[in-house]
């Protein structure tokens, strides 16, 4: 009995390792990041990169990788413990409020960094307007003018709604 038991546990904390990460692929980690984070969530004490590479059955450079991508999303902290000598790392606990600030400050770079190019094409295009004499290509600068307007619009507008979801943003005007 004891052993369905802990079959029965081990093949629930599996499915719940596999379903969970699906969910933070989505937020644009890799798979290996994604099992990864959920392994130092679901373990209750910080972890080593040998407790890692141990429970997730890969390399300890790989492991090393993935947490230092981690750390800098603020996802995983590093924590100190007395008498230890090696790094310990742990998940940071505020899921939503970490995923999505992560998330969205991506989207929002994105979308700003397609804004100014998208701006710059603008501006090389309106340069470059009065050197046009046939009326067909008056018109399809034009056209192209005003899709650009609207390309621009559409990732103010992102931006913006991004902003309003930030859970930073929120807890700060709150």
């Amino acid at each position: 009995m004891v052993l369905t038991d802990h079959h029965t546990l081990e093949d629930i904390h599996t499915k719940v390792m596999h379903e969970f990460s699906k969910t933070l692929e989505m937020f644009g980690l890799t798979p290996a990041d994604a099992r990864l984070f959920v392994t130092l969530y679901l373990h209750k004490d910080p972890m080593t990169l040998d407790d890692m590479s141990e429970a997730l059955g890969k390399s300890k450079t790989s492991m090393s990788t993935g947490v230092r991508g981690l750390l800098e999303q603020g996802l995983v902290e590093r924590v100190w413990k007395k008498g230890f000598r090696k790094d310990l790392y742990q998940a940071n606990e505020n899921l939503y409020k970490n995923f999505m600030s992560s998330y969205i400050q991506k989207w929002q770079i994105a979308a700003d960094e397609q804004k100014e190019t998208l701006k710059s094409m603008e501006d090389k295009l309106e340069v470059q307007y009065k050197d046009f004499t046939k009326d067909n290509q008056m018109q399809l600068a034009n056209n192209l003018y005003k899709r650009m307007e609207d390309m621009i619009q559409f990732h103010e507008m992102i931006a913006k709604a991004f902003y309003e979801l930030d859970p930073d943003h929120h807890s700060s005007t709150q």
